[in-house]
């Protein structure tokens, strides 16, 4: 183990002796399994939030969504206790909207396949959305459940075409009201199989979307902070940042005992008070991962864990455990009977 600047480098679990909220200035929040689910709040996130601003650090709420313009995300936070602006929300629309910018420039005229909140965020960067049979030099798609076949066929040929697509993301699923439904991803995997292109693709796991939250906010020490793997975790990885994983989402047991290298958090938390705290990295101790009361080890391919403590301490030796084993060669661990506890 090795001191780096404000946290304790490990081989698999980082470590901070400070609170997150004051070793970072700028918290990166992943919305729907972090902040709320659908339409109802992550229970205590209002409160763990309020304290972690508290304590000096900025929140910026990212979303891959790009139907929702930036203010009605803000709306939505607030009515659920979060102290929220619009200018504290950033959503693949926007990073999406700064590459064709960056590349095409103002005035720009770009063919728009998506719902308000990508329209609004093409306008706000000096471009002027148009429909799919206009001249344009680039197209923008994103999540939009009222668009038309007509445009989305008109789309594939001209992208087949050549006309340059960039993609808010390619998220397969996204949580609706009557359950999991097709997200743009979705549409992404027809345009690309009908047209032979890759977009350019702006929201997690890809960088732009980072990149675009850090350069509105100004951080110098950015943390993300997420609840999927695949999006927020490698996407922080991608960036070279670090990374909170919570628990309050998709992420399970299996998933983070299994996730390989590339899909690995900084750090690990039943919810958003792993925010205020500090995080010991598990220690080694005979081949068991230590930490806080609790231990943990593979044997006879199964992980056991022993011990008592707090709930955030039991999932990183779990963690790290696991890791371990499967990094020295071993394979996935059976996880029969290993259930978390109940933090307090």
């Amino acid at each position: 183990m090795r001191r780096q600047g404000r946290r304790w480098e490990v081989a698999v679990l980082g470590g901070s002796a400070e609170p997150l909220s004051r070793g970072y200035d700028l918290a990166m929040l992943d919305l729907d399994g972090v902040v709320y689910i659908g339409p109802e709040a992550v229970p205590g996130a209002a409160a763990h939030l309020a304290a972690a601003r508290a304590d000096g650090v900025r929140l910026a709420f990212i979303t891959n969504n790009a139907s929702r313009p930036p203010e009605q995300v803000a709306q939505h936070l607030r009515d659920l206790g979060v102290d929220a602006s619009t200018d504290d929300v950033v959503t693949s629309a926007q990073a999406a909207a700064r590459l064709v910018s960056d590349r095409f420039g103002a005035g720009a005229r770009v063919v728009c396949l998506g719902a308000d909140g990508l329209r609004e965020a093409l306008v706000a960067v000096g471009l002027v959305p148009v429909g799919a049979d206009e001249d344009a030099v680039a197209i923008a798609t994103g999540y939009g459940p009222d668009v038309l076949w007509a445009d989305i066929m008109r789309a594939a040929v001209r992208i087949r075409d050549g006309l340059p697509w960039v993609a808010s993301n390619t998220d397969a699923t996204f949580p609706a009201a009557f359950g999991v439904a097709p997200g743009h991803g979705v549409q992404v995997d027809m345009l690309r199989g009908f047209s032979g292109v890759d977009p350019v693709v702006a929201g997690k796991p890809e960088r732009p979307l980072l990149d675009e939250t850090v350069r509105r906010m100004g951080g110098q020490r950015p943390l993300m902070v997420g609840d999927r793997l695949d999006t927020d975790i490698e996407g922080a990885r991608r960036a070279g940042l670090d990374s909170l994983l919570v628990l309050t989402g998709v992420t399970g047991l299996e998933e983070l005992v299994t996730a390989p290298e590339e899909l690995r958090p900084t750090y690990v938390a039943p919810d958003l008070t792993g925010l205020l705290e500090a995080h010991a990295a598990p220690r080694e101790d005979g081949g068991r991962q230590v930490l806080g009361g609790w231990s943990a080890e593979v044997g006879d391919g199964r992980l056991q864990v022993t011990g008592a403590g707090a709930a955030g301490d039991w999932w990183r030796v779990v963690a790290s455990a696991a890791w371990r084993h499967v990094d020295g060669g071993g394979t996935v661990p059976d996880l029969d009977g290993l259930t978390p506890p109940r933090e307090g």
